[in-house]
């Protein structure tokens, strides 16, 4: 993709200005929760909710365990967050051990309750390095999962993206034509999974174009705090973790805040670098935690709507 003049003056200023002044905050911000498991847990996220609802996410989504799992807690999390704190919530829906019949179900709950975005996914095994096997009665792929969606209600539907390409998949480009199928059956956006380095986007996104896929694809975002936890993710995922940032961290496991401002640190910059590459669209994943990610939205000139605004 060749940058444009906007873009190569954005560079520029981000290489002689200071790299976070004078950004207008015109960004759109998403955001990731998990559902609880306990009260704790439960109060945890809420705060989660309470700080980050006055940057006005275009919406927020809660993940769904295979099997009902989290079901139950999926959808009374997405239903509280939309009568309560009045936010766009999508729900994540797999086809993990679940017939048709029970996917049809579960998202005409969802839809009772004022759900109208659904993240749809093929979900995994649960054990890792296990092969998914379709419900003999189920989907077999997020694809199909996205058309019978469709067919059940009018959901906005999202799905994943994978900038360093599936761990399944036979290799790069039938990633890419799978992603495009999922988009043509009716999905309107994807969202990627997190990245470290914002050459893997751009160069995903130049992948993208020239596969025919036009429909956005968000940038998704992992502040990182606890690289153990976070290496253990990326493990399942394929993405790939770099040397220096287990470096960054060296000596920090009892540093919770040096922790916390290297974290919000190097996620501001790659989100940055992808604002001065035309990003402007950015997906969160918060692990039910709002410090890292507010901070990073306000270092990219996103501010509250309303400061003081409670939920």
């Amino acid at each position: 993709m060749n940058p444009t003049l906007d873009q190569l003056q954005e560079a520029r200023m981000a290489l002689d200005s200071p790299l976070f002044s004078g950004l207008p905050g015109d960004i759109e911000v998403s955001f990731e929760f998990f559902p609880p498991k306990s009260a704790k847990m439960e109060a945890q996220l809420w705060d989660a909710v309470q700080e980050l609802k006055p940057l006005s996410p275009s919406f927020v989504s809660v993940t769904y365990g295979a099997g009902g799992s989290t079901r139950e807690r999926t959808h009374a999390t997405v239903a509280r967050i939309i009568a309560e704190a009045q936010l766009p919530a999508a729900a994540h829906l797999t086809c993990v051990a679940a017939s048709k019949d029970e996917i049809r179900e579960v998202a005409e709950h969802y839809w009772e309750a004022g759900v109208r975005h659904i993240v749809a996914l093929r979900g995994d095994a649960g054990k890792p390095g296990a092969p998914f096997t379709p419900h003999p009665q189920g989907y077999t792929n997020a694809a199909e999962l996205v058309a019978g969606l469709k067919e059940i209600a009018d959901f906005e539907i999202s799905v994943a993206a994978y900038p360093e390409t599936h761990p399944e998949a036979a290799c790069e480009q039938d990633d890419l034509d799978h992603l495009k199928r999922k988009l043509d059956a009716g999905a309107s956006r994807a969202i990627s999974q997190f990245f470290f380095s914002p050459e893997t986007f751009f160069r995903f996104r130049d992948k993208l174009a020239a596969s025919g896929i036009e429909q956005k694809v968000l940038p998704g975002i992992l502040p990182v705090s606890n690289v153990a936890r976070a290496r253990s993710i990326a493990e399942a995922c394929g993405t790939a973790i770099p040397d220096w940032m287990d470096g960054l961290f060296e000596g920090l496991d009892d540093r919770p805040a040096a922790r916390q401002l290297v974290a919000a640190t190097v996620a501001a910059e790659l989100c940055r670098r992808l604002y001065a590459g035309g990003e402007r669209d950015f997906h969160f994943y918060t692990l039910n935690r709002a410090e890292l990610s507010y901070a990073i939205c306000h270092m990219l000139g996103k501010r509250p709507r309303g400061e003081g605004e409670q939920v």
